[in-house]
């Protein structure tokens, strides 16, 4: 067929053969008519026949598949009767597997049984001849002369000569010294050579790193009461020439872990070989070095650092260790390290607190001297603050100035360098104090330091800072303008007080939080700060009176009647006195800003806008105002409002945009006042406010002004 192939394709599309079946058709019969006319008959005959050829091929492959099925049947059949062979061949094998192992333990049983029967005669025997091999040694030390038993004084035979030494002396032991005094000194007297030189020979051993004849050696020893002196000499033999240099520390693992691998070789009880080694180094250069480190006591913050470092490196070298097998003992490696150091720590917090105290004072002491200033006694409270009002009231009236204020050239006597080396003393002295205390004392010692650190650092700096600057502030209405230095002593403080409350939060804190002492430090340290804060808010008080006051007595002094009450026009321009105080103040108010922050600067700039209002309100109504001079007055108030605009406060803002308002009463026509007063600016205020500014105008009697505010005034 010659579209065998095609059906023996995969995969074998139908379809797709009838298509190329029904083209090959189709192009001979074009082929012979040529026409373009299709041949359905042709076509036909085609199909017809192909259904036939694959009829006749379906039939063919019947057959062959019947054929192949019943090959296939014939094959199995023969497989499953050679399985069938096999399992009997199994079975036959398992049998006779049953039957041998059954054989073979009964020889075993029969073996054991006579093994057990050649022991039973040979092992008394044997202790028979050992007994007899005994007493003829024996023999030899019962005799009046030198031993000449060639075992006992070959050197080559020395492990032969342990064994019957060391059993020799364990039956003499037993044996009344009456009788046998000579035979027990001179077994005993060569018990003690053969094991010195059984010691001897394991320190060679040793030094040759032939660790097979040192477990050898030390099998044998651990029979001789000198076994821990066997111990001793591998130990001091292993740390020989070691732990020489400056960092002892370093050295100690790589040593043990050498020497731990041998002990596992050589002892039979590595890990008590291995406390012992580890204490004799705790207790040999360990605590040598620790101690000649800590003799020297001369400089206590030196000495803090070293017993703080060696404290550390000991502790963490114990925690090291852990990793060798030493015993049940959990608590040994800490009981060596507190072994060592507990003379050291406990005098420890009293050196710390007298440490922190002593660098401290130091500290504060060498700023004084680079400022060249003494520290004095400075007298506070009630009796001071009197005086100093005294001084100004008699200042103001006299005006002489009585007061003798000294102001240190700007001096603030405060210094961030300083603060943060004491709070960094501080820090060292709390870090020491978690590491060297106990986990019980911790709190407390925590707390003696906090207490010494504020102390020293707000009691005895800061605060006498605050009252040299409270002493240093100008006294109120004074003609010079007042130098603002306790701005920058407040600035400083606050600073210092926020590196304070970090060092608290940082190093404080962790060490007695959930303690009842967090409480306690919390608490002095509030207090502290709120003598403190009390008199940052008193030295402010009175910058904020000097302020005013020198503003008051400069526009008292400087402001003149004709200021305001001009007997020709002039240019209507701002008094040369309110531009003098506006460049004051502005430049204040900057000063201000640039040492306060927060709420502080906000409370400051707030009270500091009401008493200049107050001061400028009282100020303007001391004078009678005339047209021009009402411009010139509305100039100047326009003036400070641009300055207090700088405050950013609202309230500020609005008094003197009212001040503003009651000044244009002082140049409105009469006949608009009444209409001006219920403005949205003025009609919140008292009658009585307005009356009394507008009374303040040069044609209040002429314009008889009084008659047109009777509505105002009922």
């Amino acid at each position: 067929m010659i579209y065998m192939k095609e059906l023996e394709q995969e995969p074998f599309d139908p379809e797709a053969f009838v298509e190329k079946l029904a083209k090959r058709t189709m192009q001979v019969s074009f082929k012979d008519s040529d026409k373009d006319q299709l041949d359905p008959i042709a076509l036909q005959e085609t199909f017809l026949q192909a259904i036939k050829d694959l009829q006749m091929l379906q039939e063919r492959q019947y057959r062959k598949c019947a054929r192949l099925e019943q090959q296939c049947q014939e094959e199995e059949h023969g497989h499953w009767q050679e399985v069938a062979q096999l399992q009997d061949k199994n079975k036959a094998a398992v049998g006779m597997f049953q039957e041998l192992d059954e054989r073979i333990n009964y020889v075993a049983t029969k073996v054991i049984h006579l093994g057990d029967q050649l022991e039973s005669v040979n092992t008394p025997r044997s202790r028979a001849v050992e007994a007899q091999r005994l007493m003829s040694h024996f023999a030899e030390f019962l005799s009046s002369g030198p031993i000449t038993l060639d075992v006992l004084l070959n050197k080559s035979q020395i492990d032969e000569a342990a064994d019957i030494i060391q059993k020799l002396h364990l039956i003499a032991q037993e044996l009344p010294s009456d009788k046998f005094e000579g035979a027990k000194k001179k077994i005993a007297s060569k018990y003690d050579e053969i094991e010195k030189l059984l010691i001897e020979a394991f320190v060679t051993a040793h030094m040759q790193e032939d660790t097979a004849r040192m477990k050898e050696i030390a099998a044998i020893l651990s029979h001789f009461k000198g076994y821990t002196q066997c111990i001793d000499a591998f130990i001091e033999q292993s740390q020989m020439s070691t732990l020489e240099g400056k960092n002892v520390f370093r050295d100690v693992i790589p040593l043990c872990r050498k020497n731990y691998e041998i002990m596992k070789e050589v002892f039979l009880n590595p890990e008590q070989v291995m406390a012992k080694f580890i204490l004799n180094i705790y207790h040999g250069k360990l605590q040598t070095h620790i101690v000649t480190i800590l003799s020297d006591k001369k400089d206590t913050n030196l000495y803090l650092e070293n017993l703080y470092d060696l404290y550390s490196r000991t502790v963490q070298l114990s925690n090291d260790l852990m990793m060798f097998d030493m015993g049940n003992d959990e608590m040994f490696l800490s009981k060596l390290t507190q072994n060592i150091f507990q003379k050291y720590l406990e005098n420890y917090i009293g050196m710390e607190l007298r440490n922190l105290k002593e660098c401290s004072v130091a500290s504060i002491q060498k700023f004084y001297d680079s400022k060249s200033h003494h520290k004095r006694q400075i007298q506070t409270g009630g009796f001071q603050d009197l005086r100093r009002d005294l001084q100004a009231v008699i200042g103001t009236r006299t005006n002489i100035n009585i007061a003798q204020i000294d102001d240190y050239g700007g001096e603030t006597f405060l210094s961030m360098e300083v603060a943060k080396l004491l709070l960094q003393t501080g820090k060292q002295a709390f870090k020491r104090c978690t590491v060297l205390s106990k986990q019980t004392d911790q709190a407390a010692h925590a707390q003696l330091i906090f207490d010494v650190l504020l102390n020293q650092l707000l009691a005895e700096y800061v605060d006498y800072a605050l009252e040299l600057g409270l002493q240093a502030v100008p006294i109120p209405e004074t003609k010079v303008q007042p130098q603002l230095y306790f701005l920058q002593v407040a600035s400083q403080t606050n600073e210092i007080v926020h590196y304070l409350d970090m060092e608290t939060l940082h190093s404080l804190l962790p060490i007695i939080v959930s303690t009842p002492k967090h409480t306690e430090c919390l608490n002095k340290k509030r207090q502290m700060l709120e003598q403190i804060e009390t008199k940052l808010d008193t030295g402010l008080d009175r910058i904020l009176s000097a302020i005013v006051g020198w503003v008051k007595i400069y526009l008292q002094t400087e402001q003149k009647k004709s200021d305001f009450k001009p007997e020709a026009d002039l240019d209507t321009m701002a008094s040369p006195a309110c531009l003098a105080v506006v460049q004051y103040i502005s430049n204040t108010i900057k000063r201000i800003k640039s040492c306060l922050d927060g709420k502080n600067a906000e409370s400051v700039l707030l009270e500091l806008g009401i008493r200049l209002h107050r001061v400028i309100y009282e100020h303007l109504q001391q004078f009678q105002f005339n047209s021009v001079g009402a411009m010139i007055a509305i100039m100047d108030v326009n003036e400070y409002r641009k300055c207090v605009k700088d405050l950013n406060i609202p309230l500020v803002n609005t008094l003197f945009d009212t001040l503003h308002a009651l000044c244009n009463l002082l140049l409105v026509k009469p006949e608009n006042l009444k209409q001006v007063c219920s403005g949205e600016t003025l009609a919140g205020l008292d009658n009585s406010i307005l009356v009394n500014f507008i009374q303040l105008r040069t044609d209040y009697k002429t314009q008889k002004l009084a008659a047109s505010l009777k509505g105002l005034t009922t």
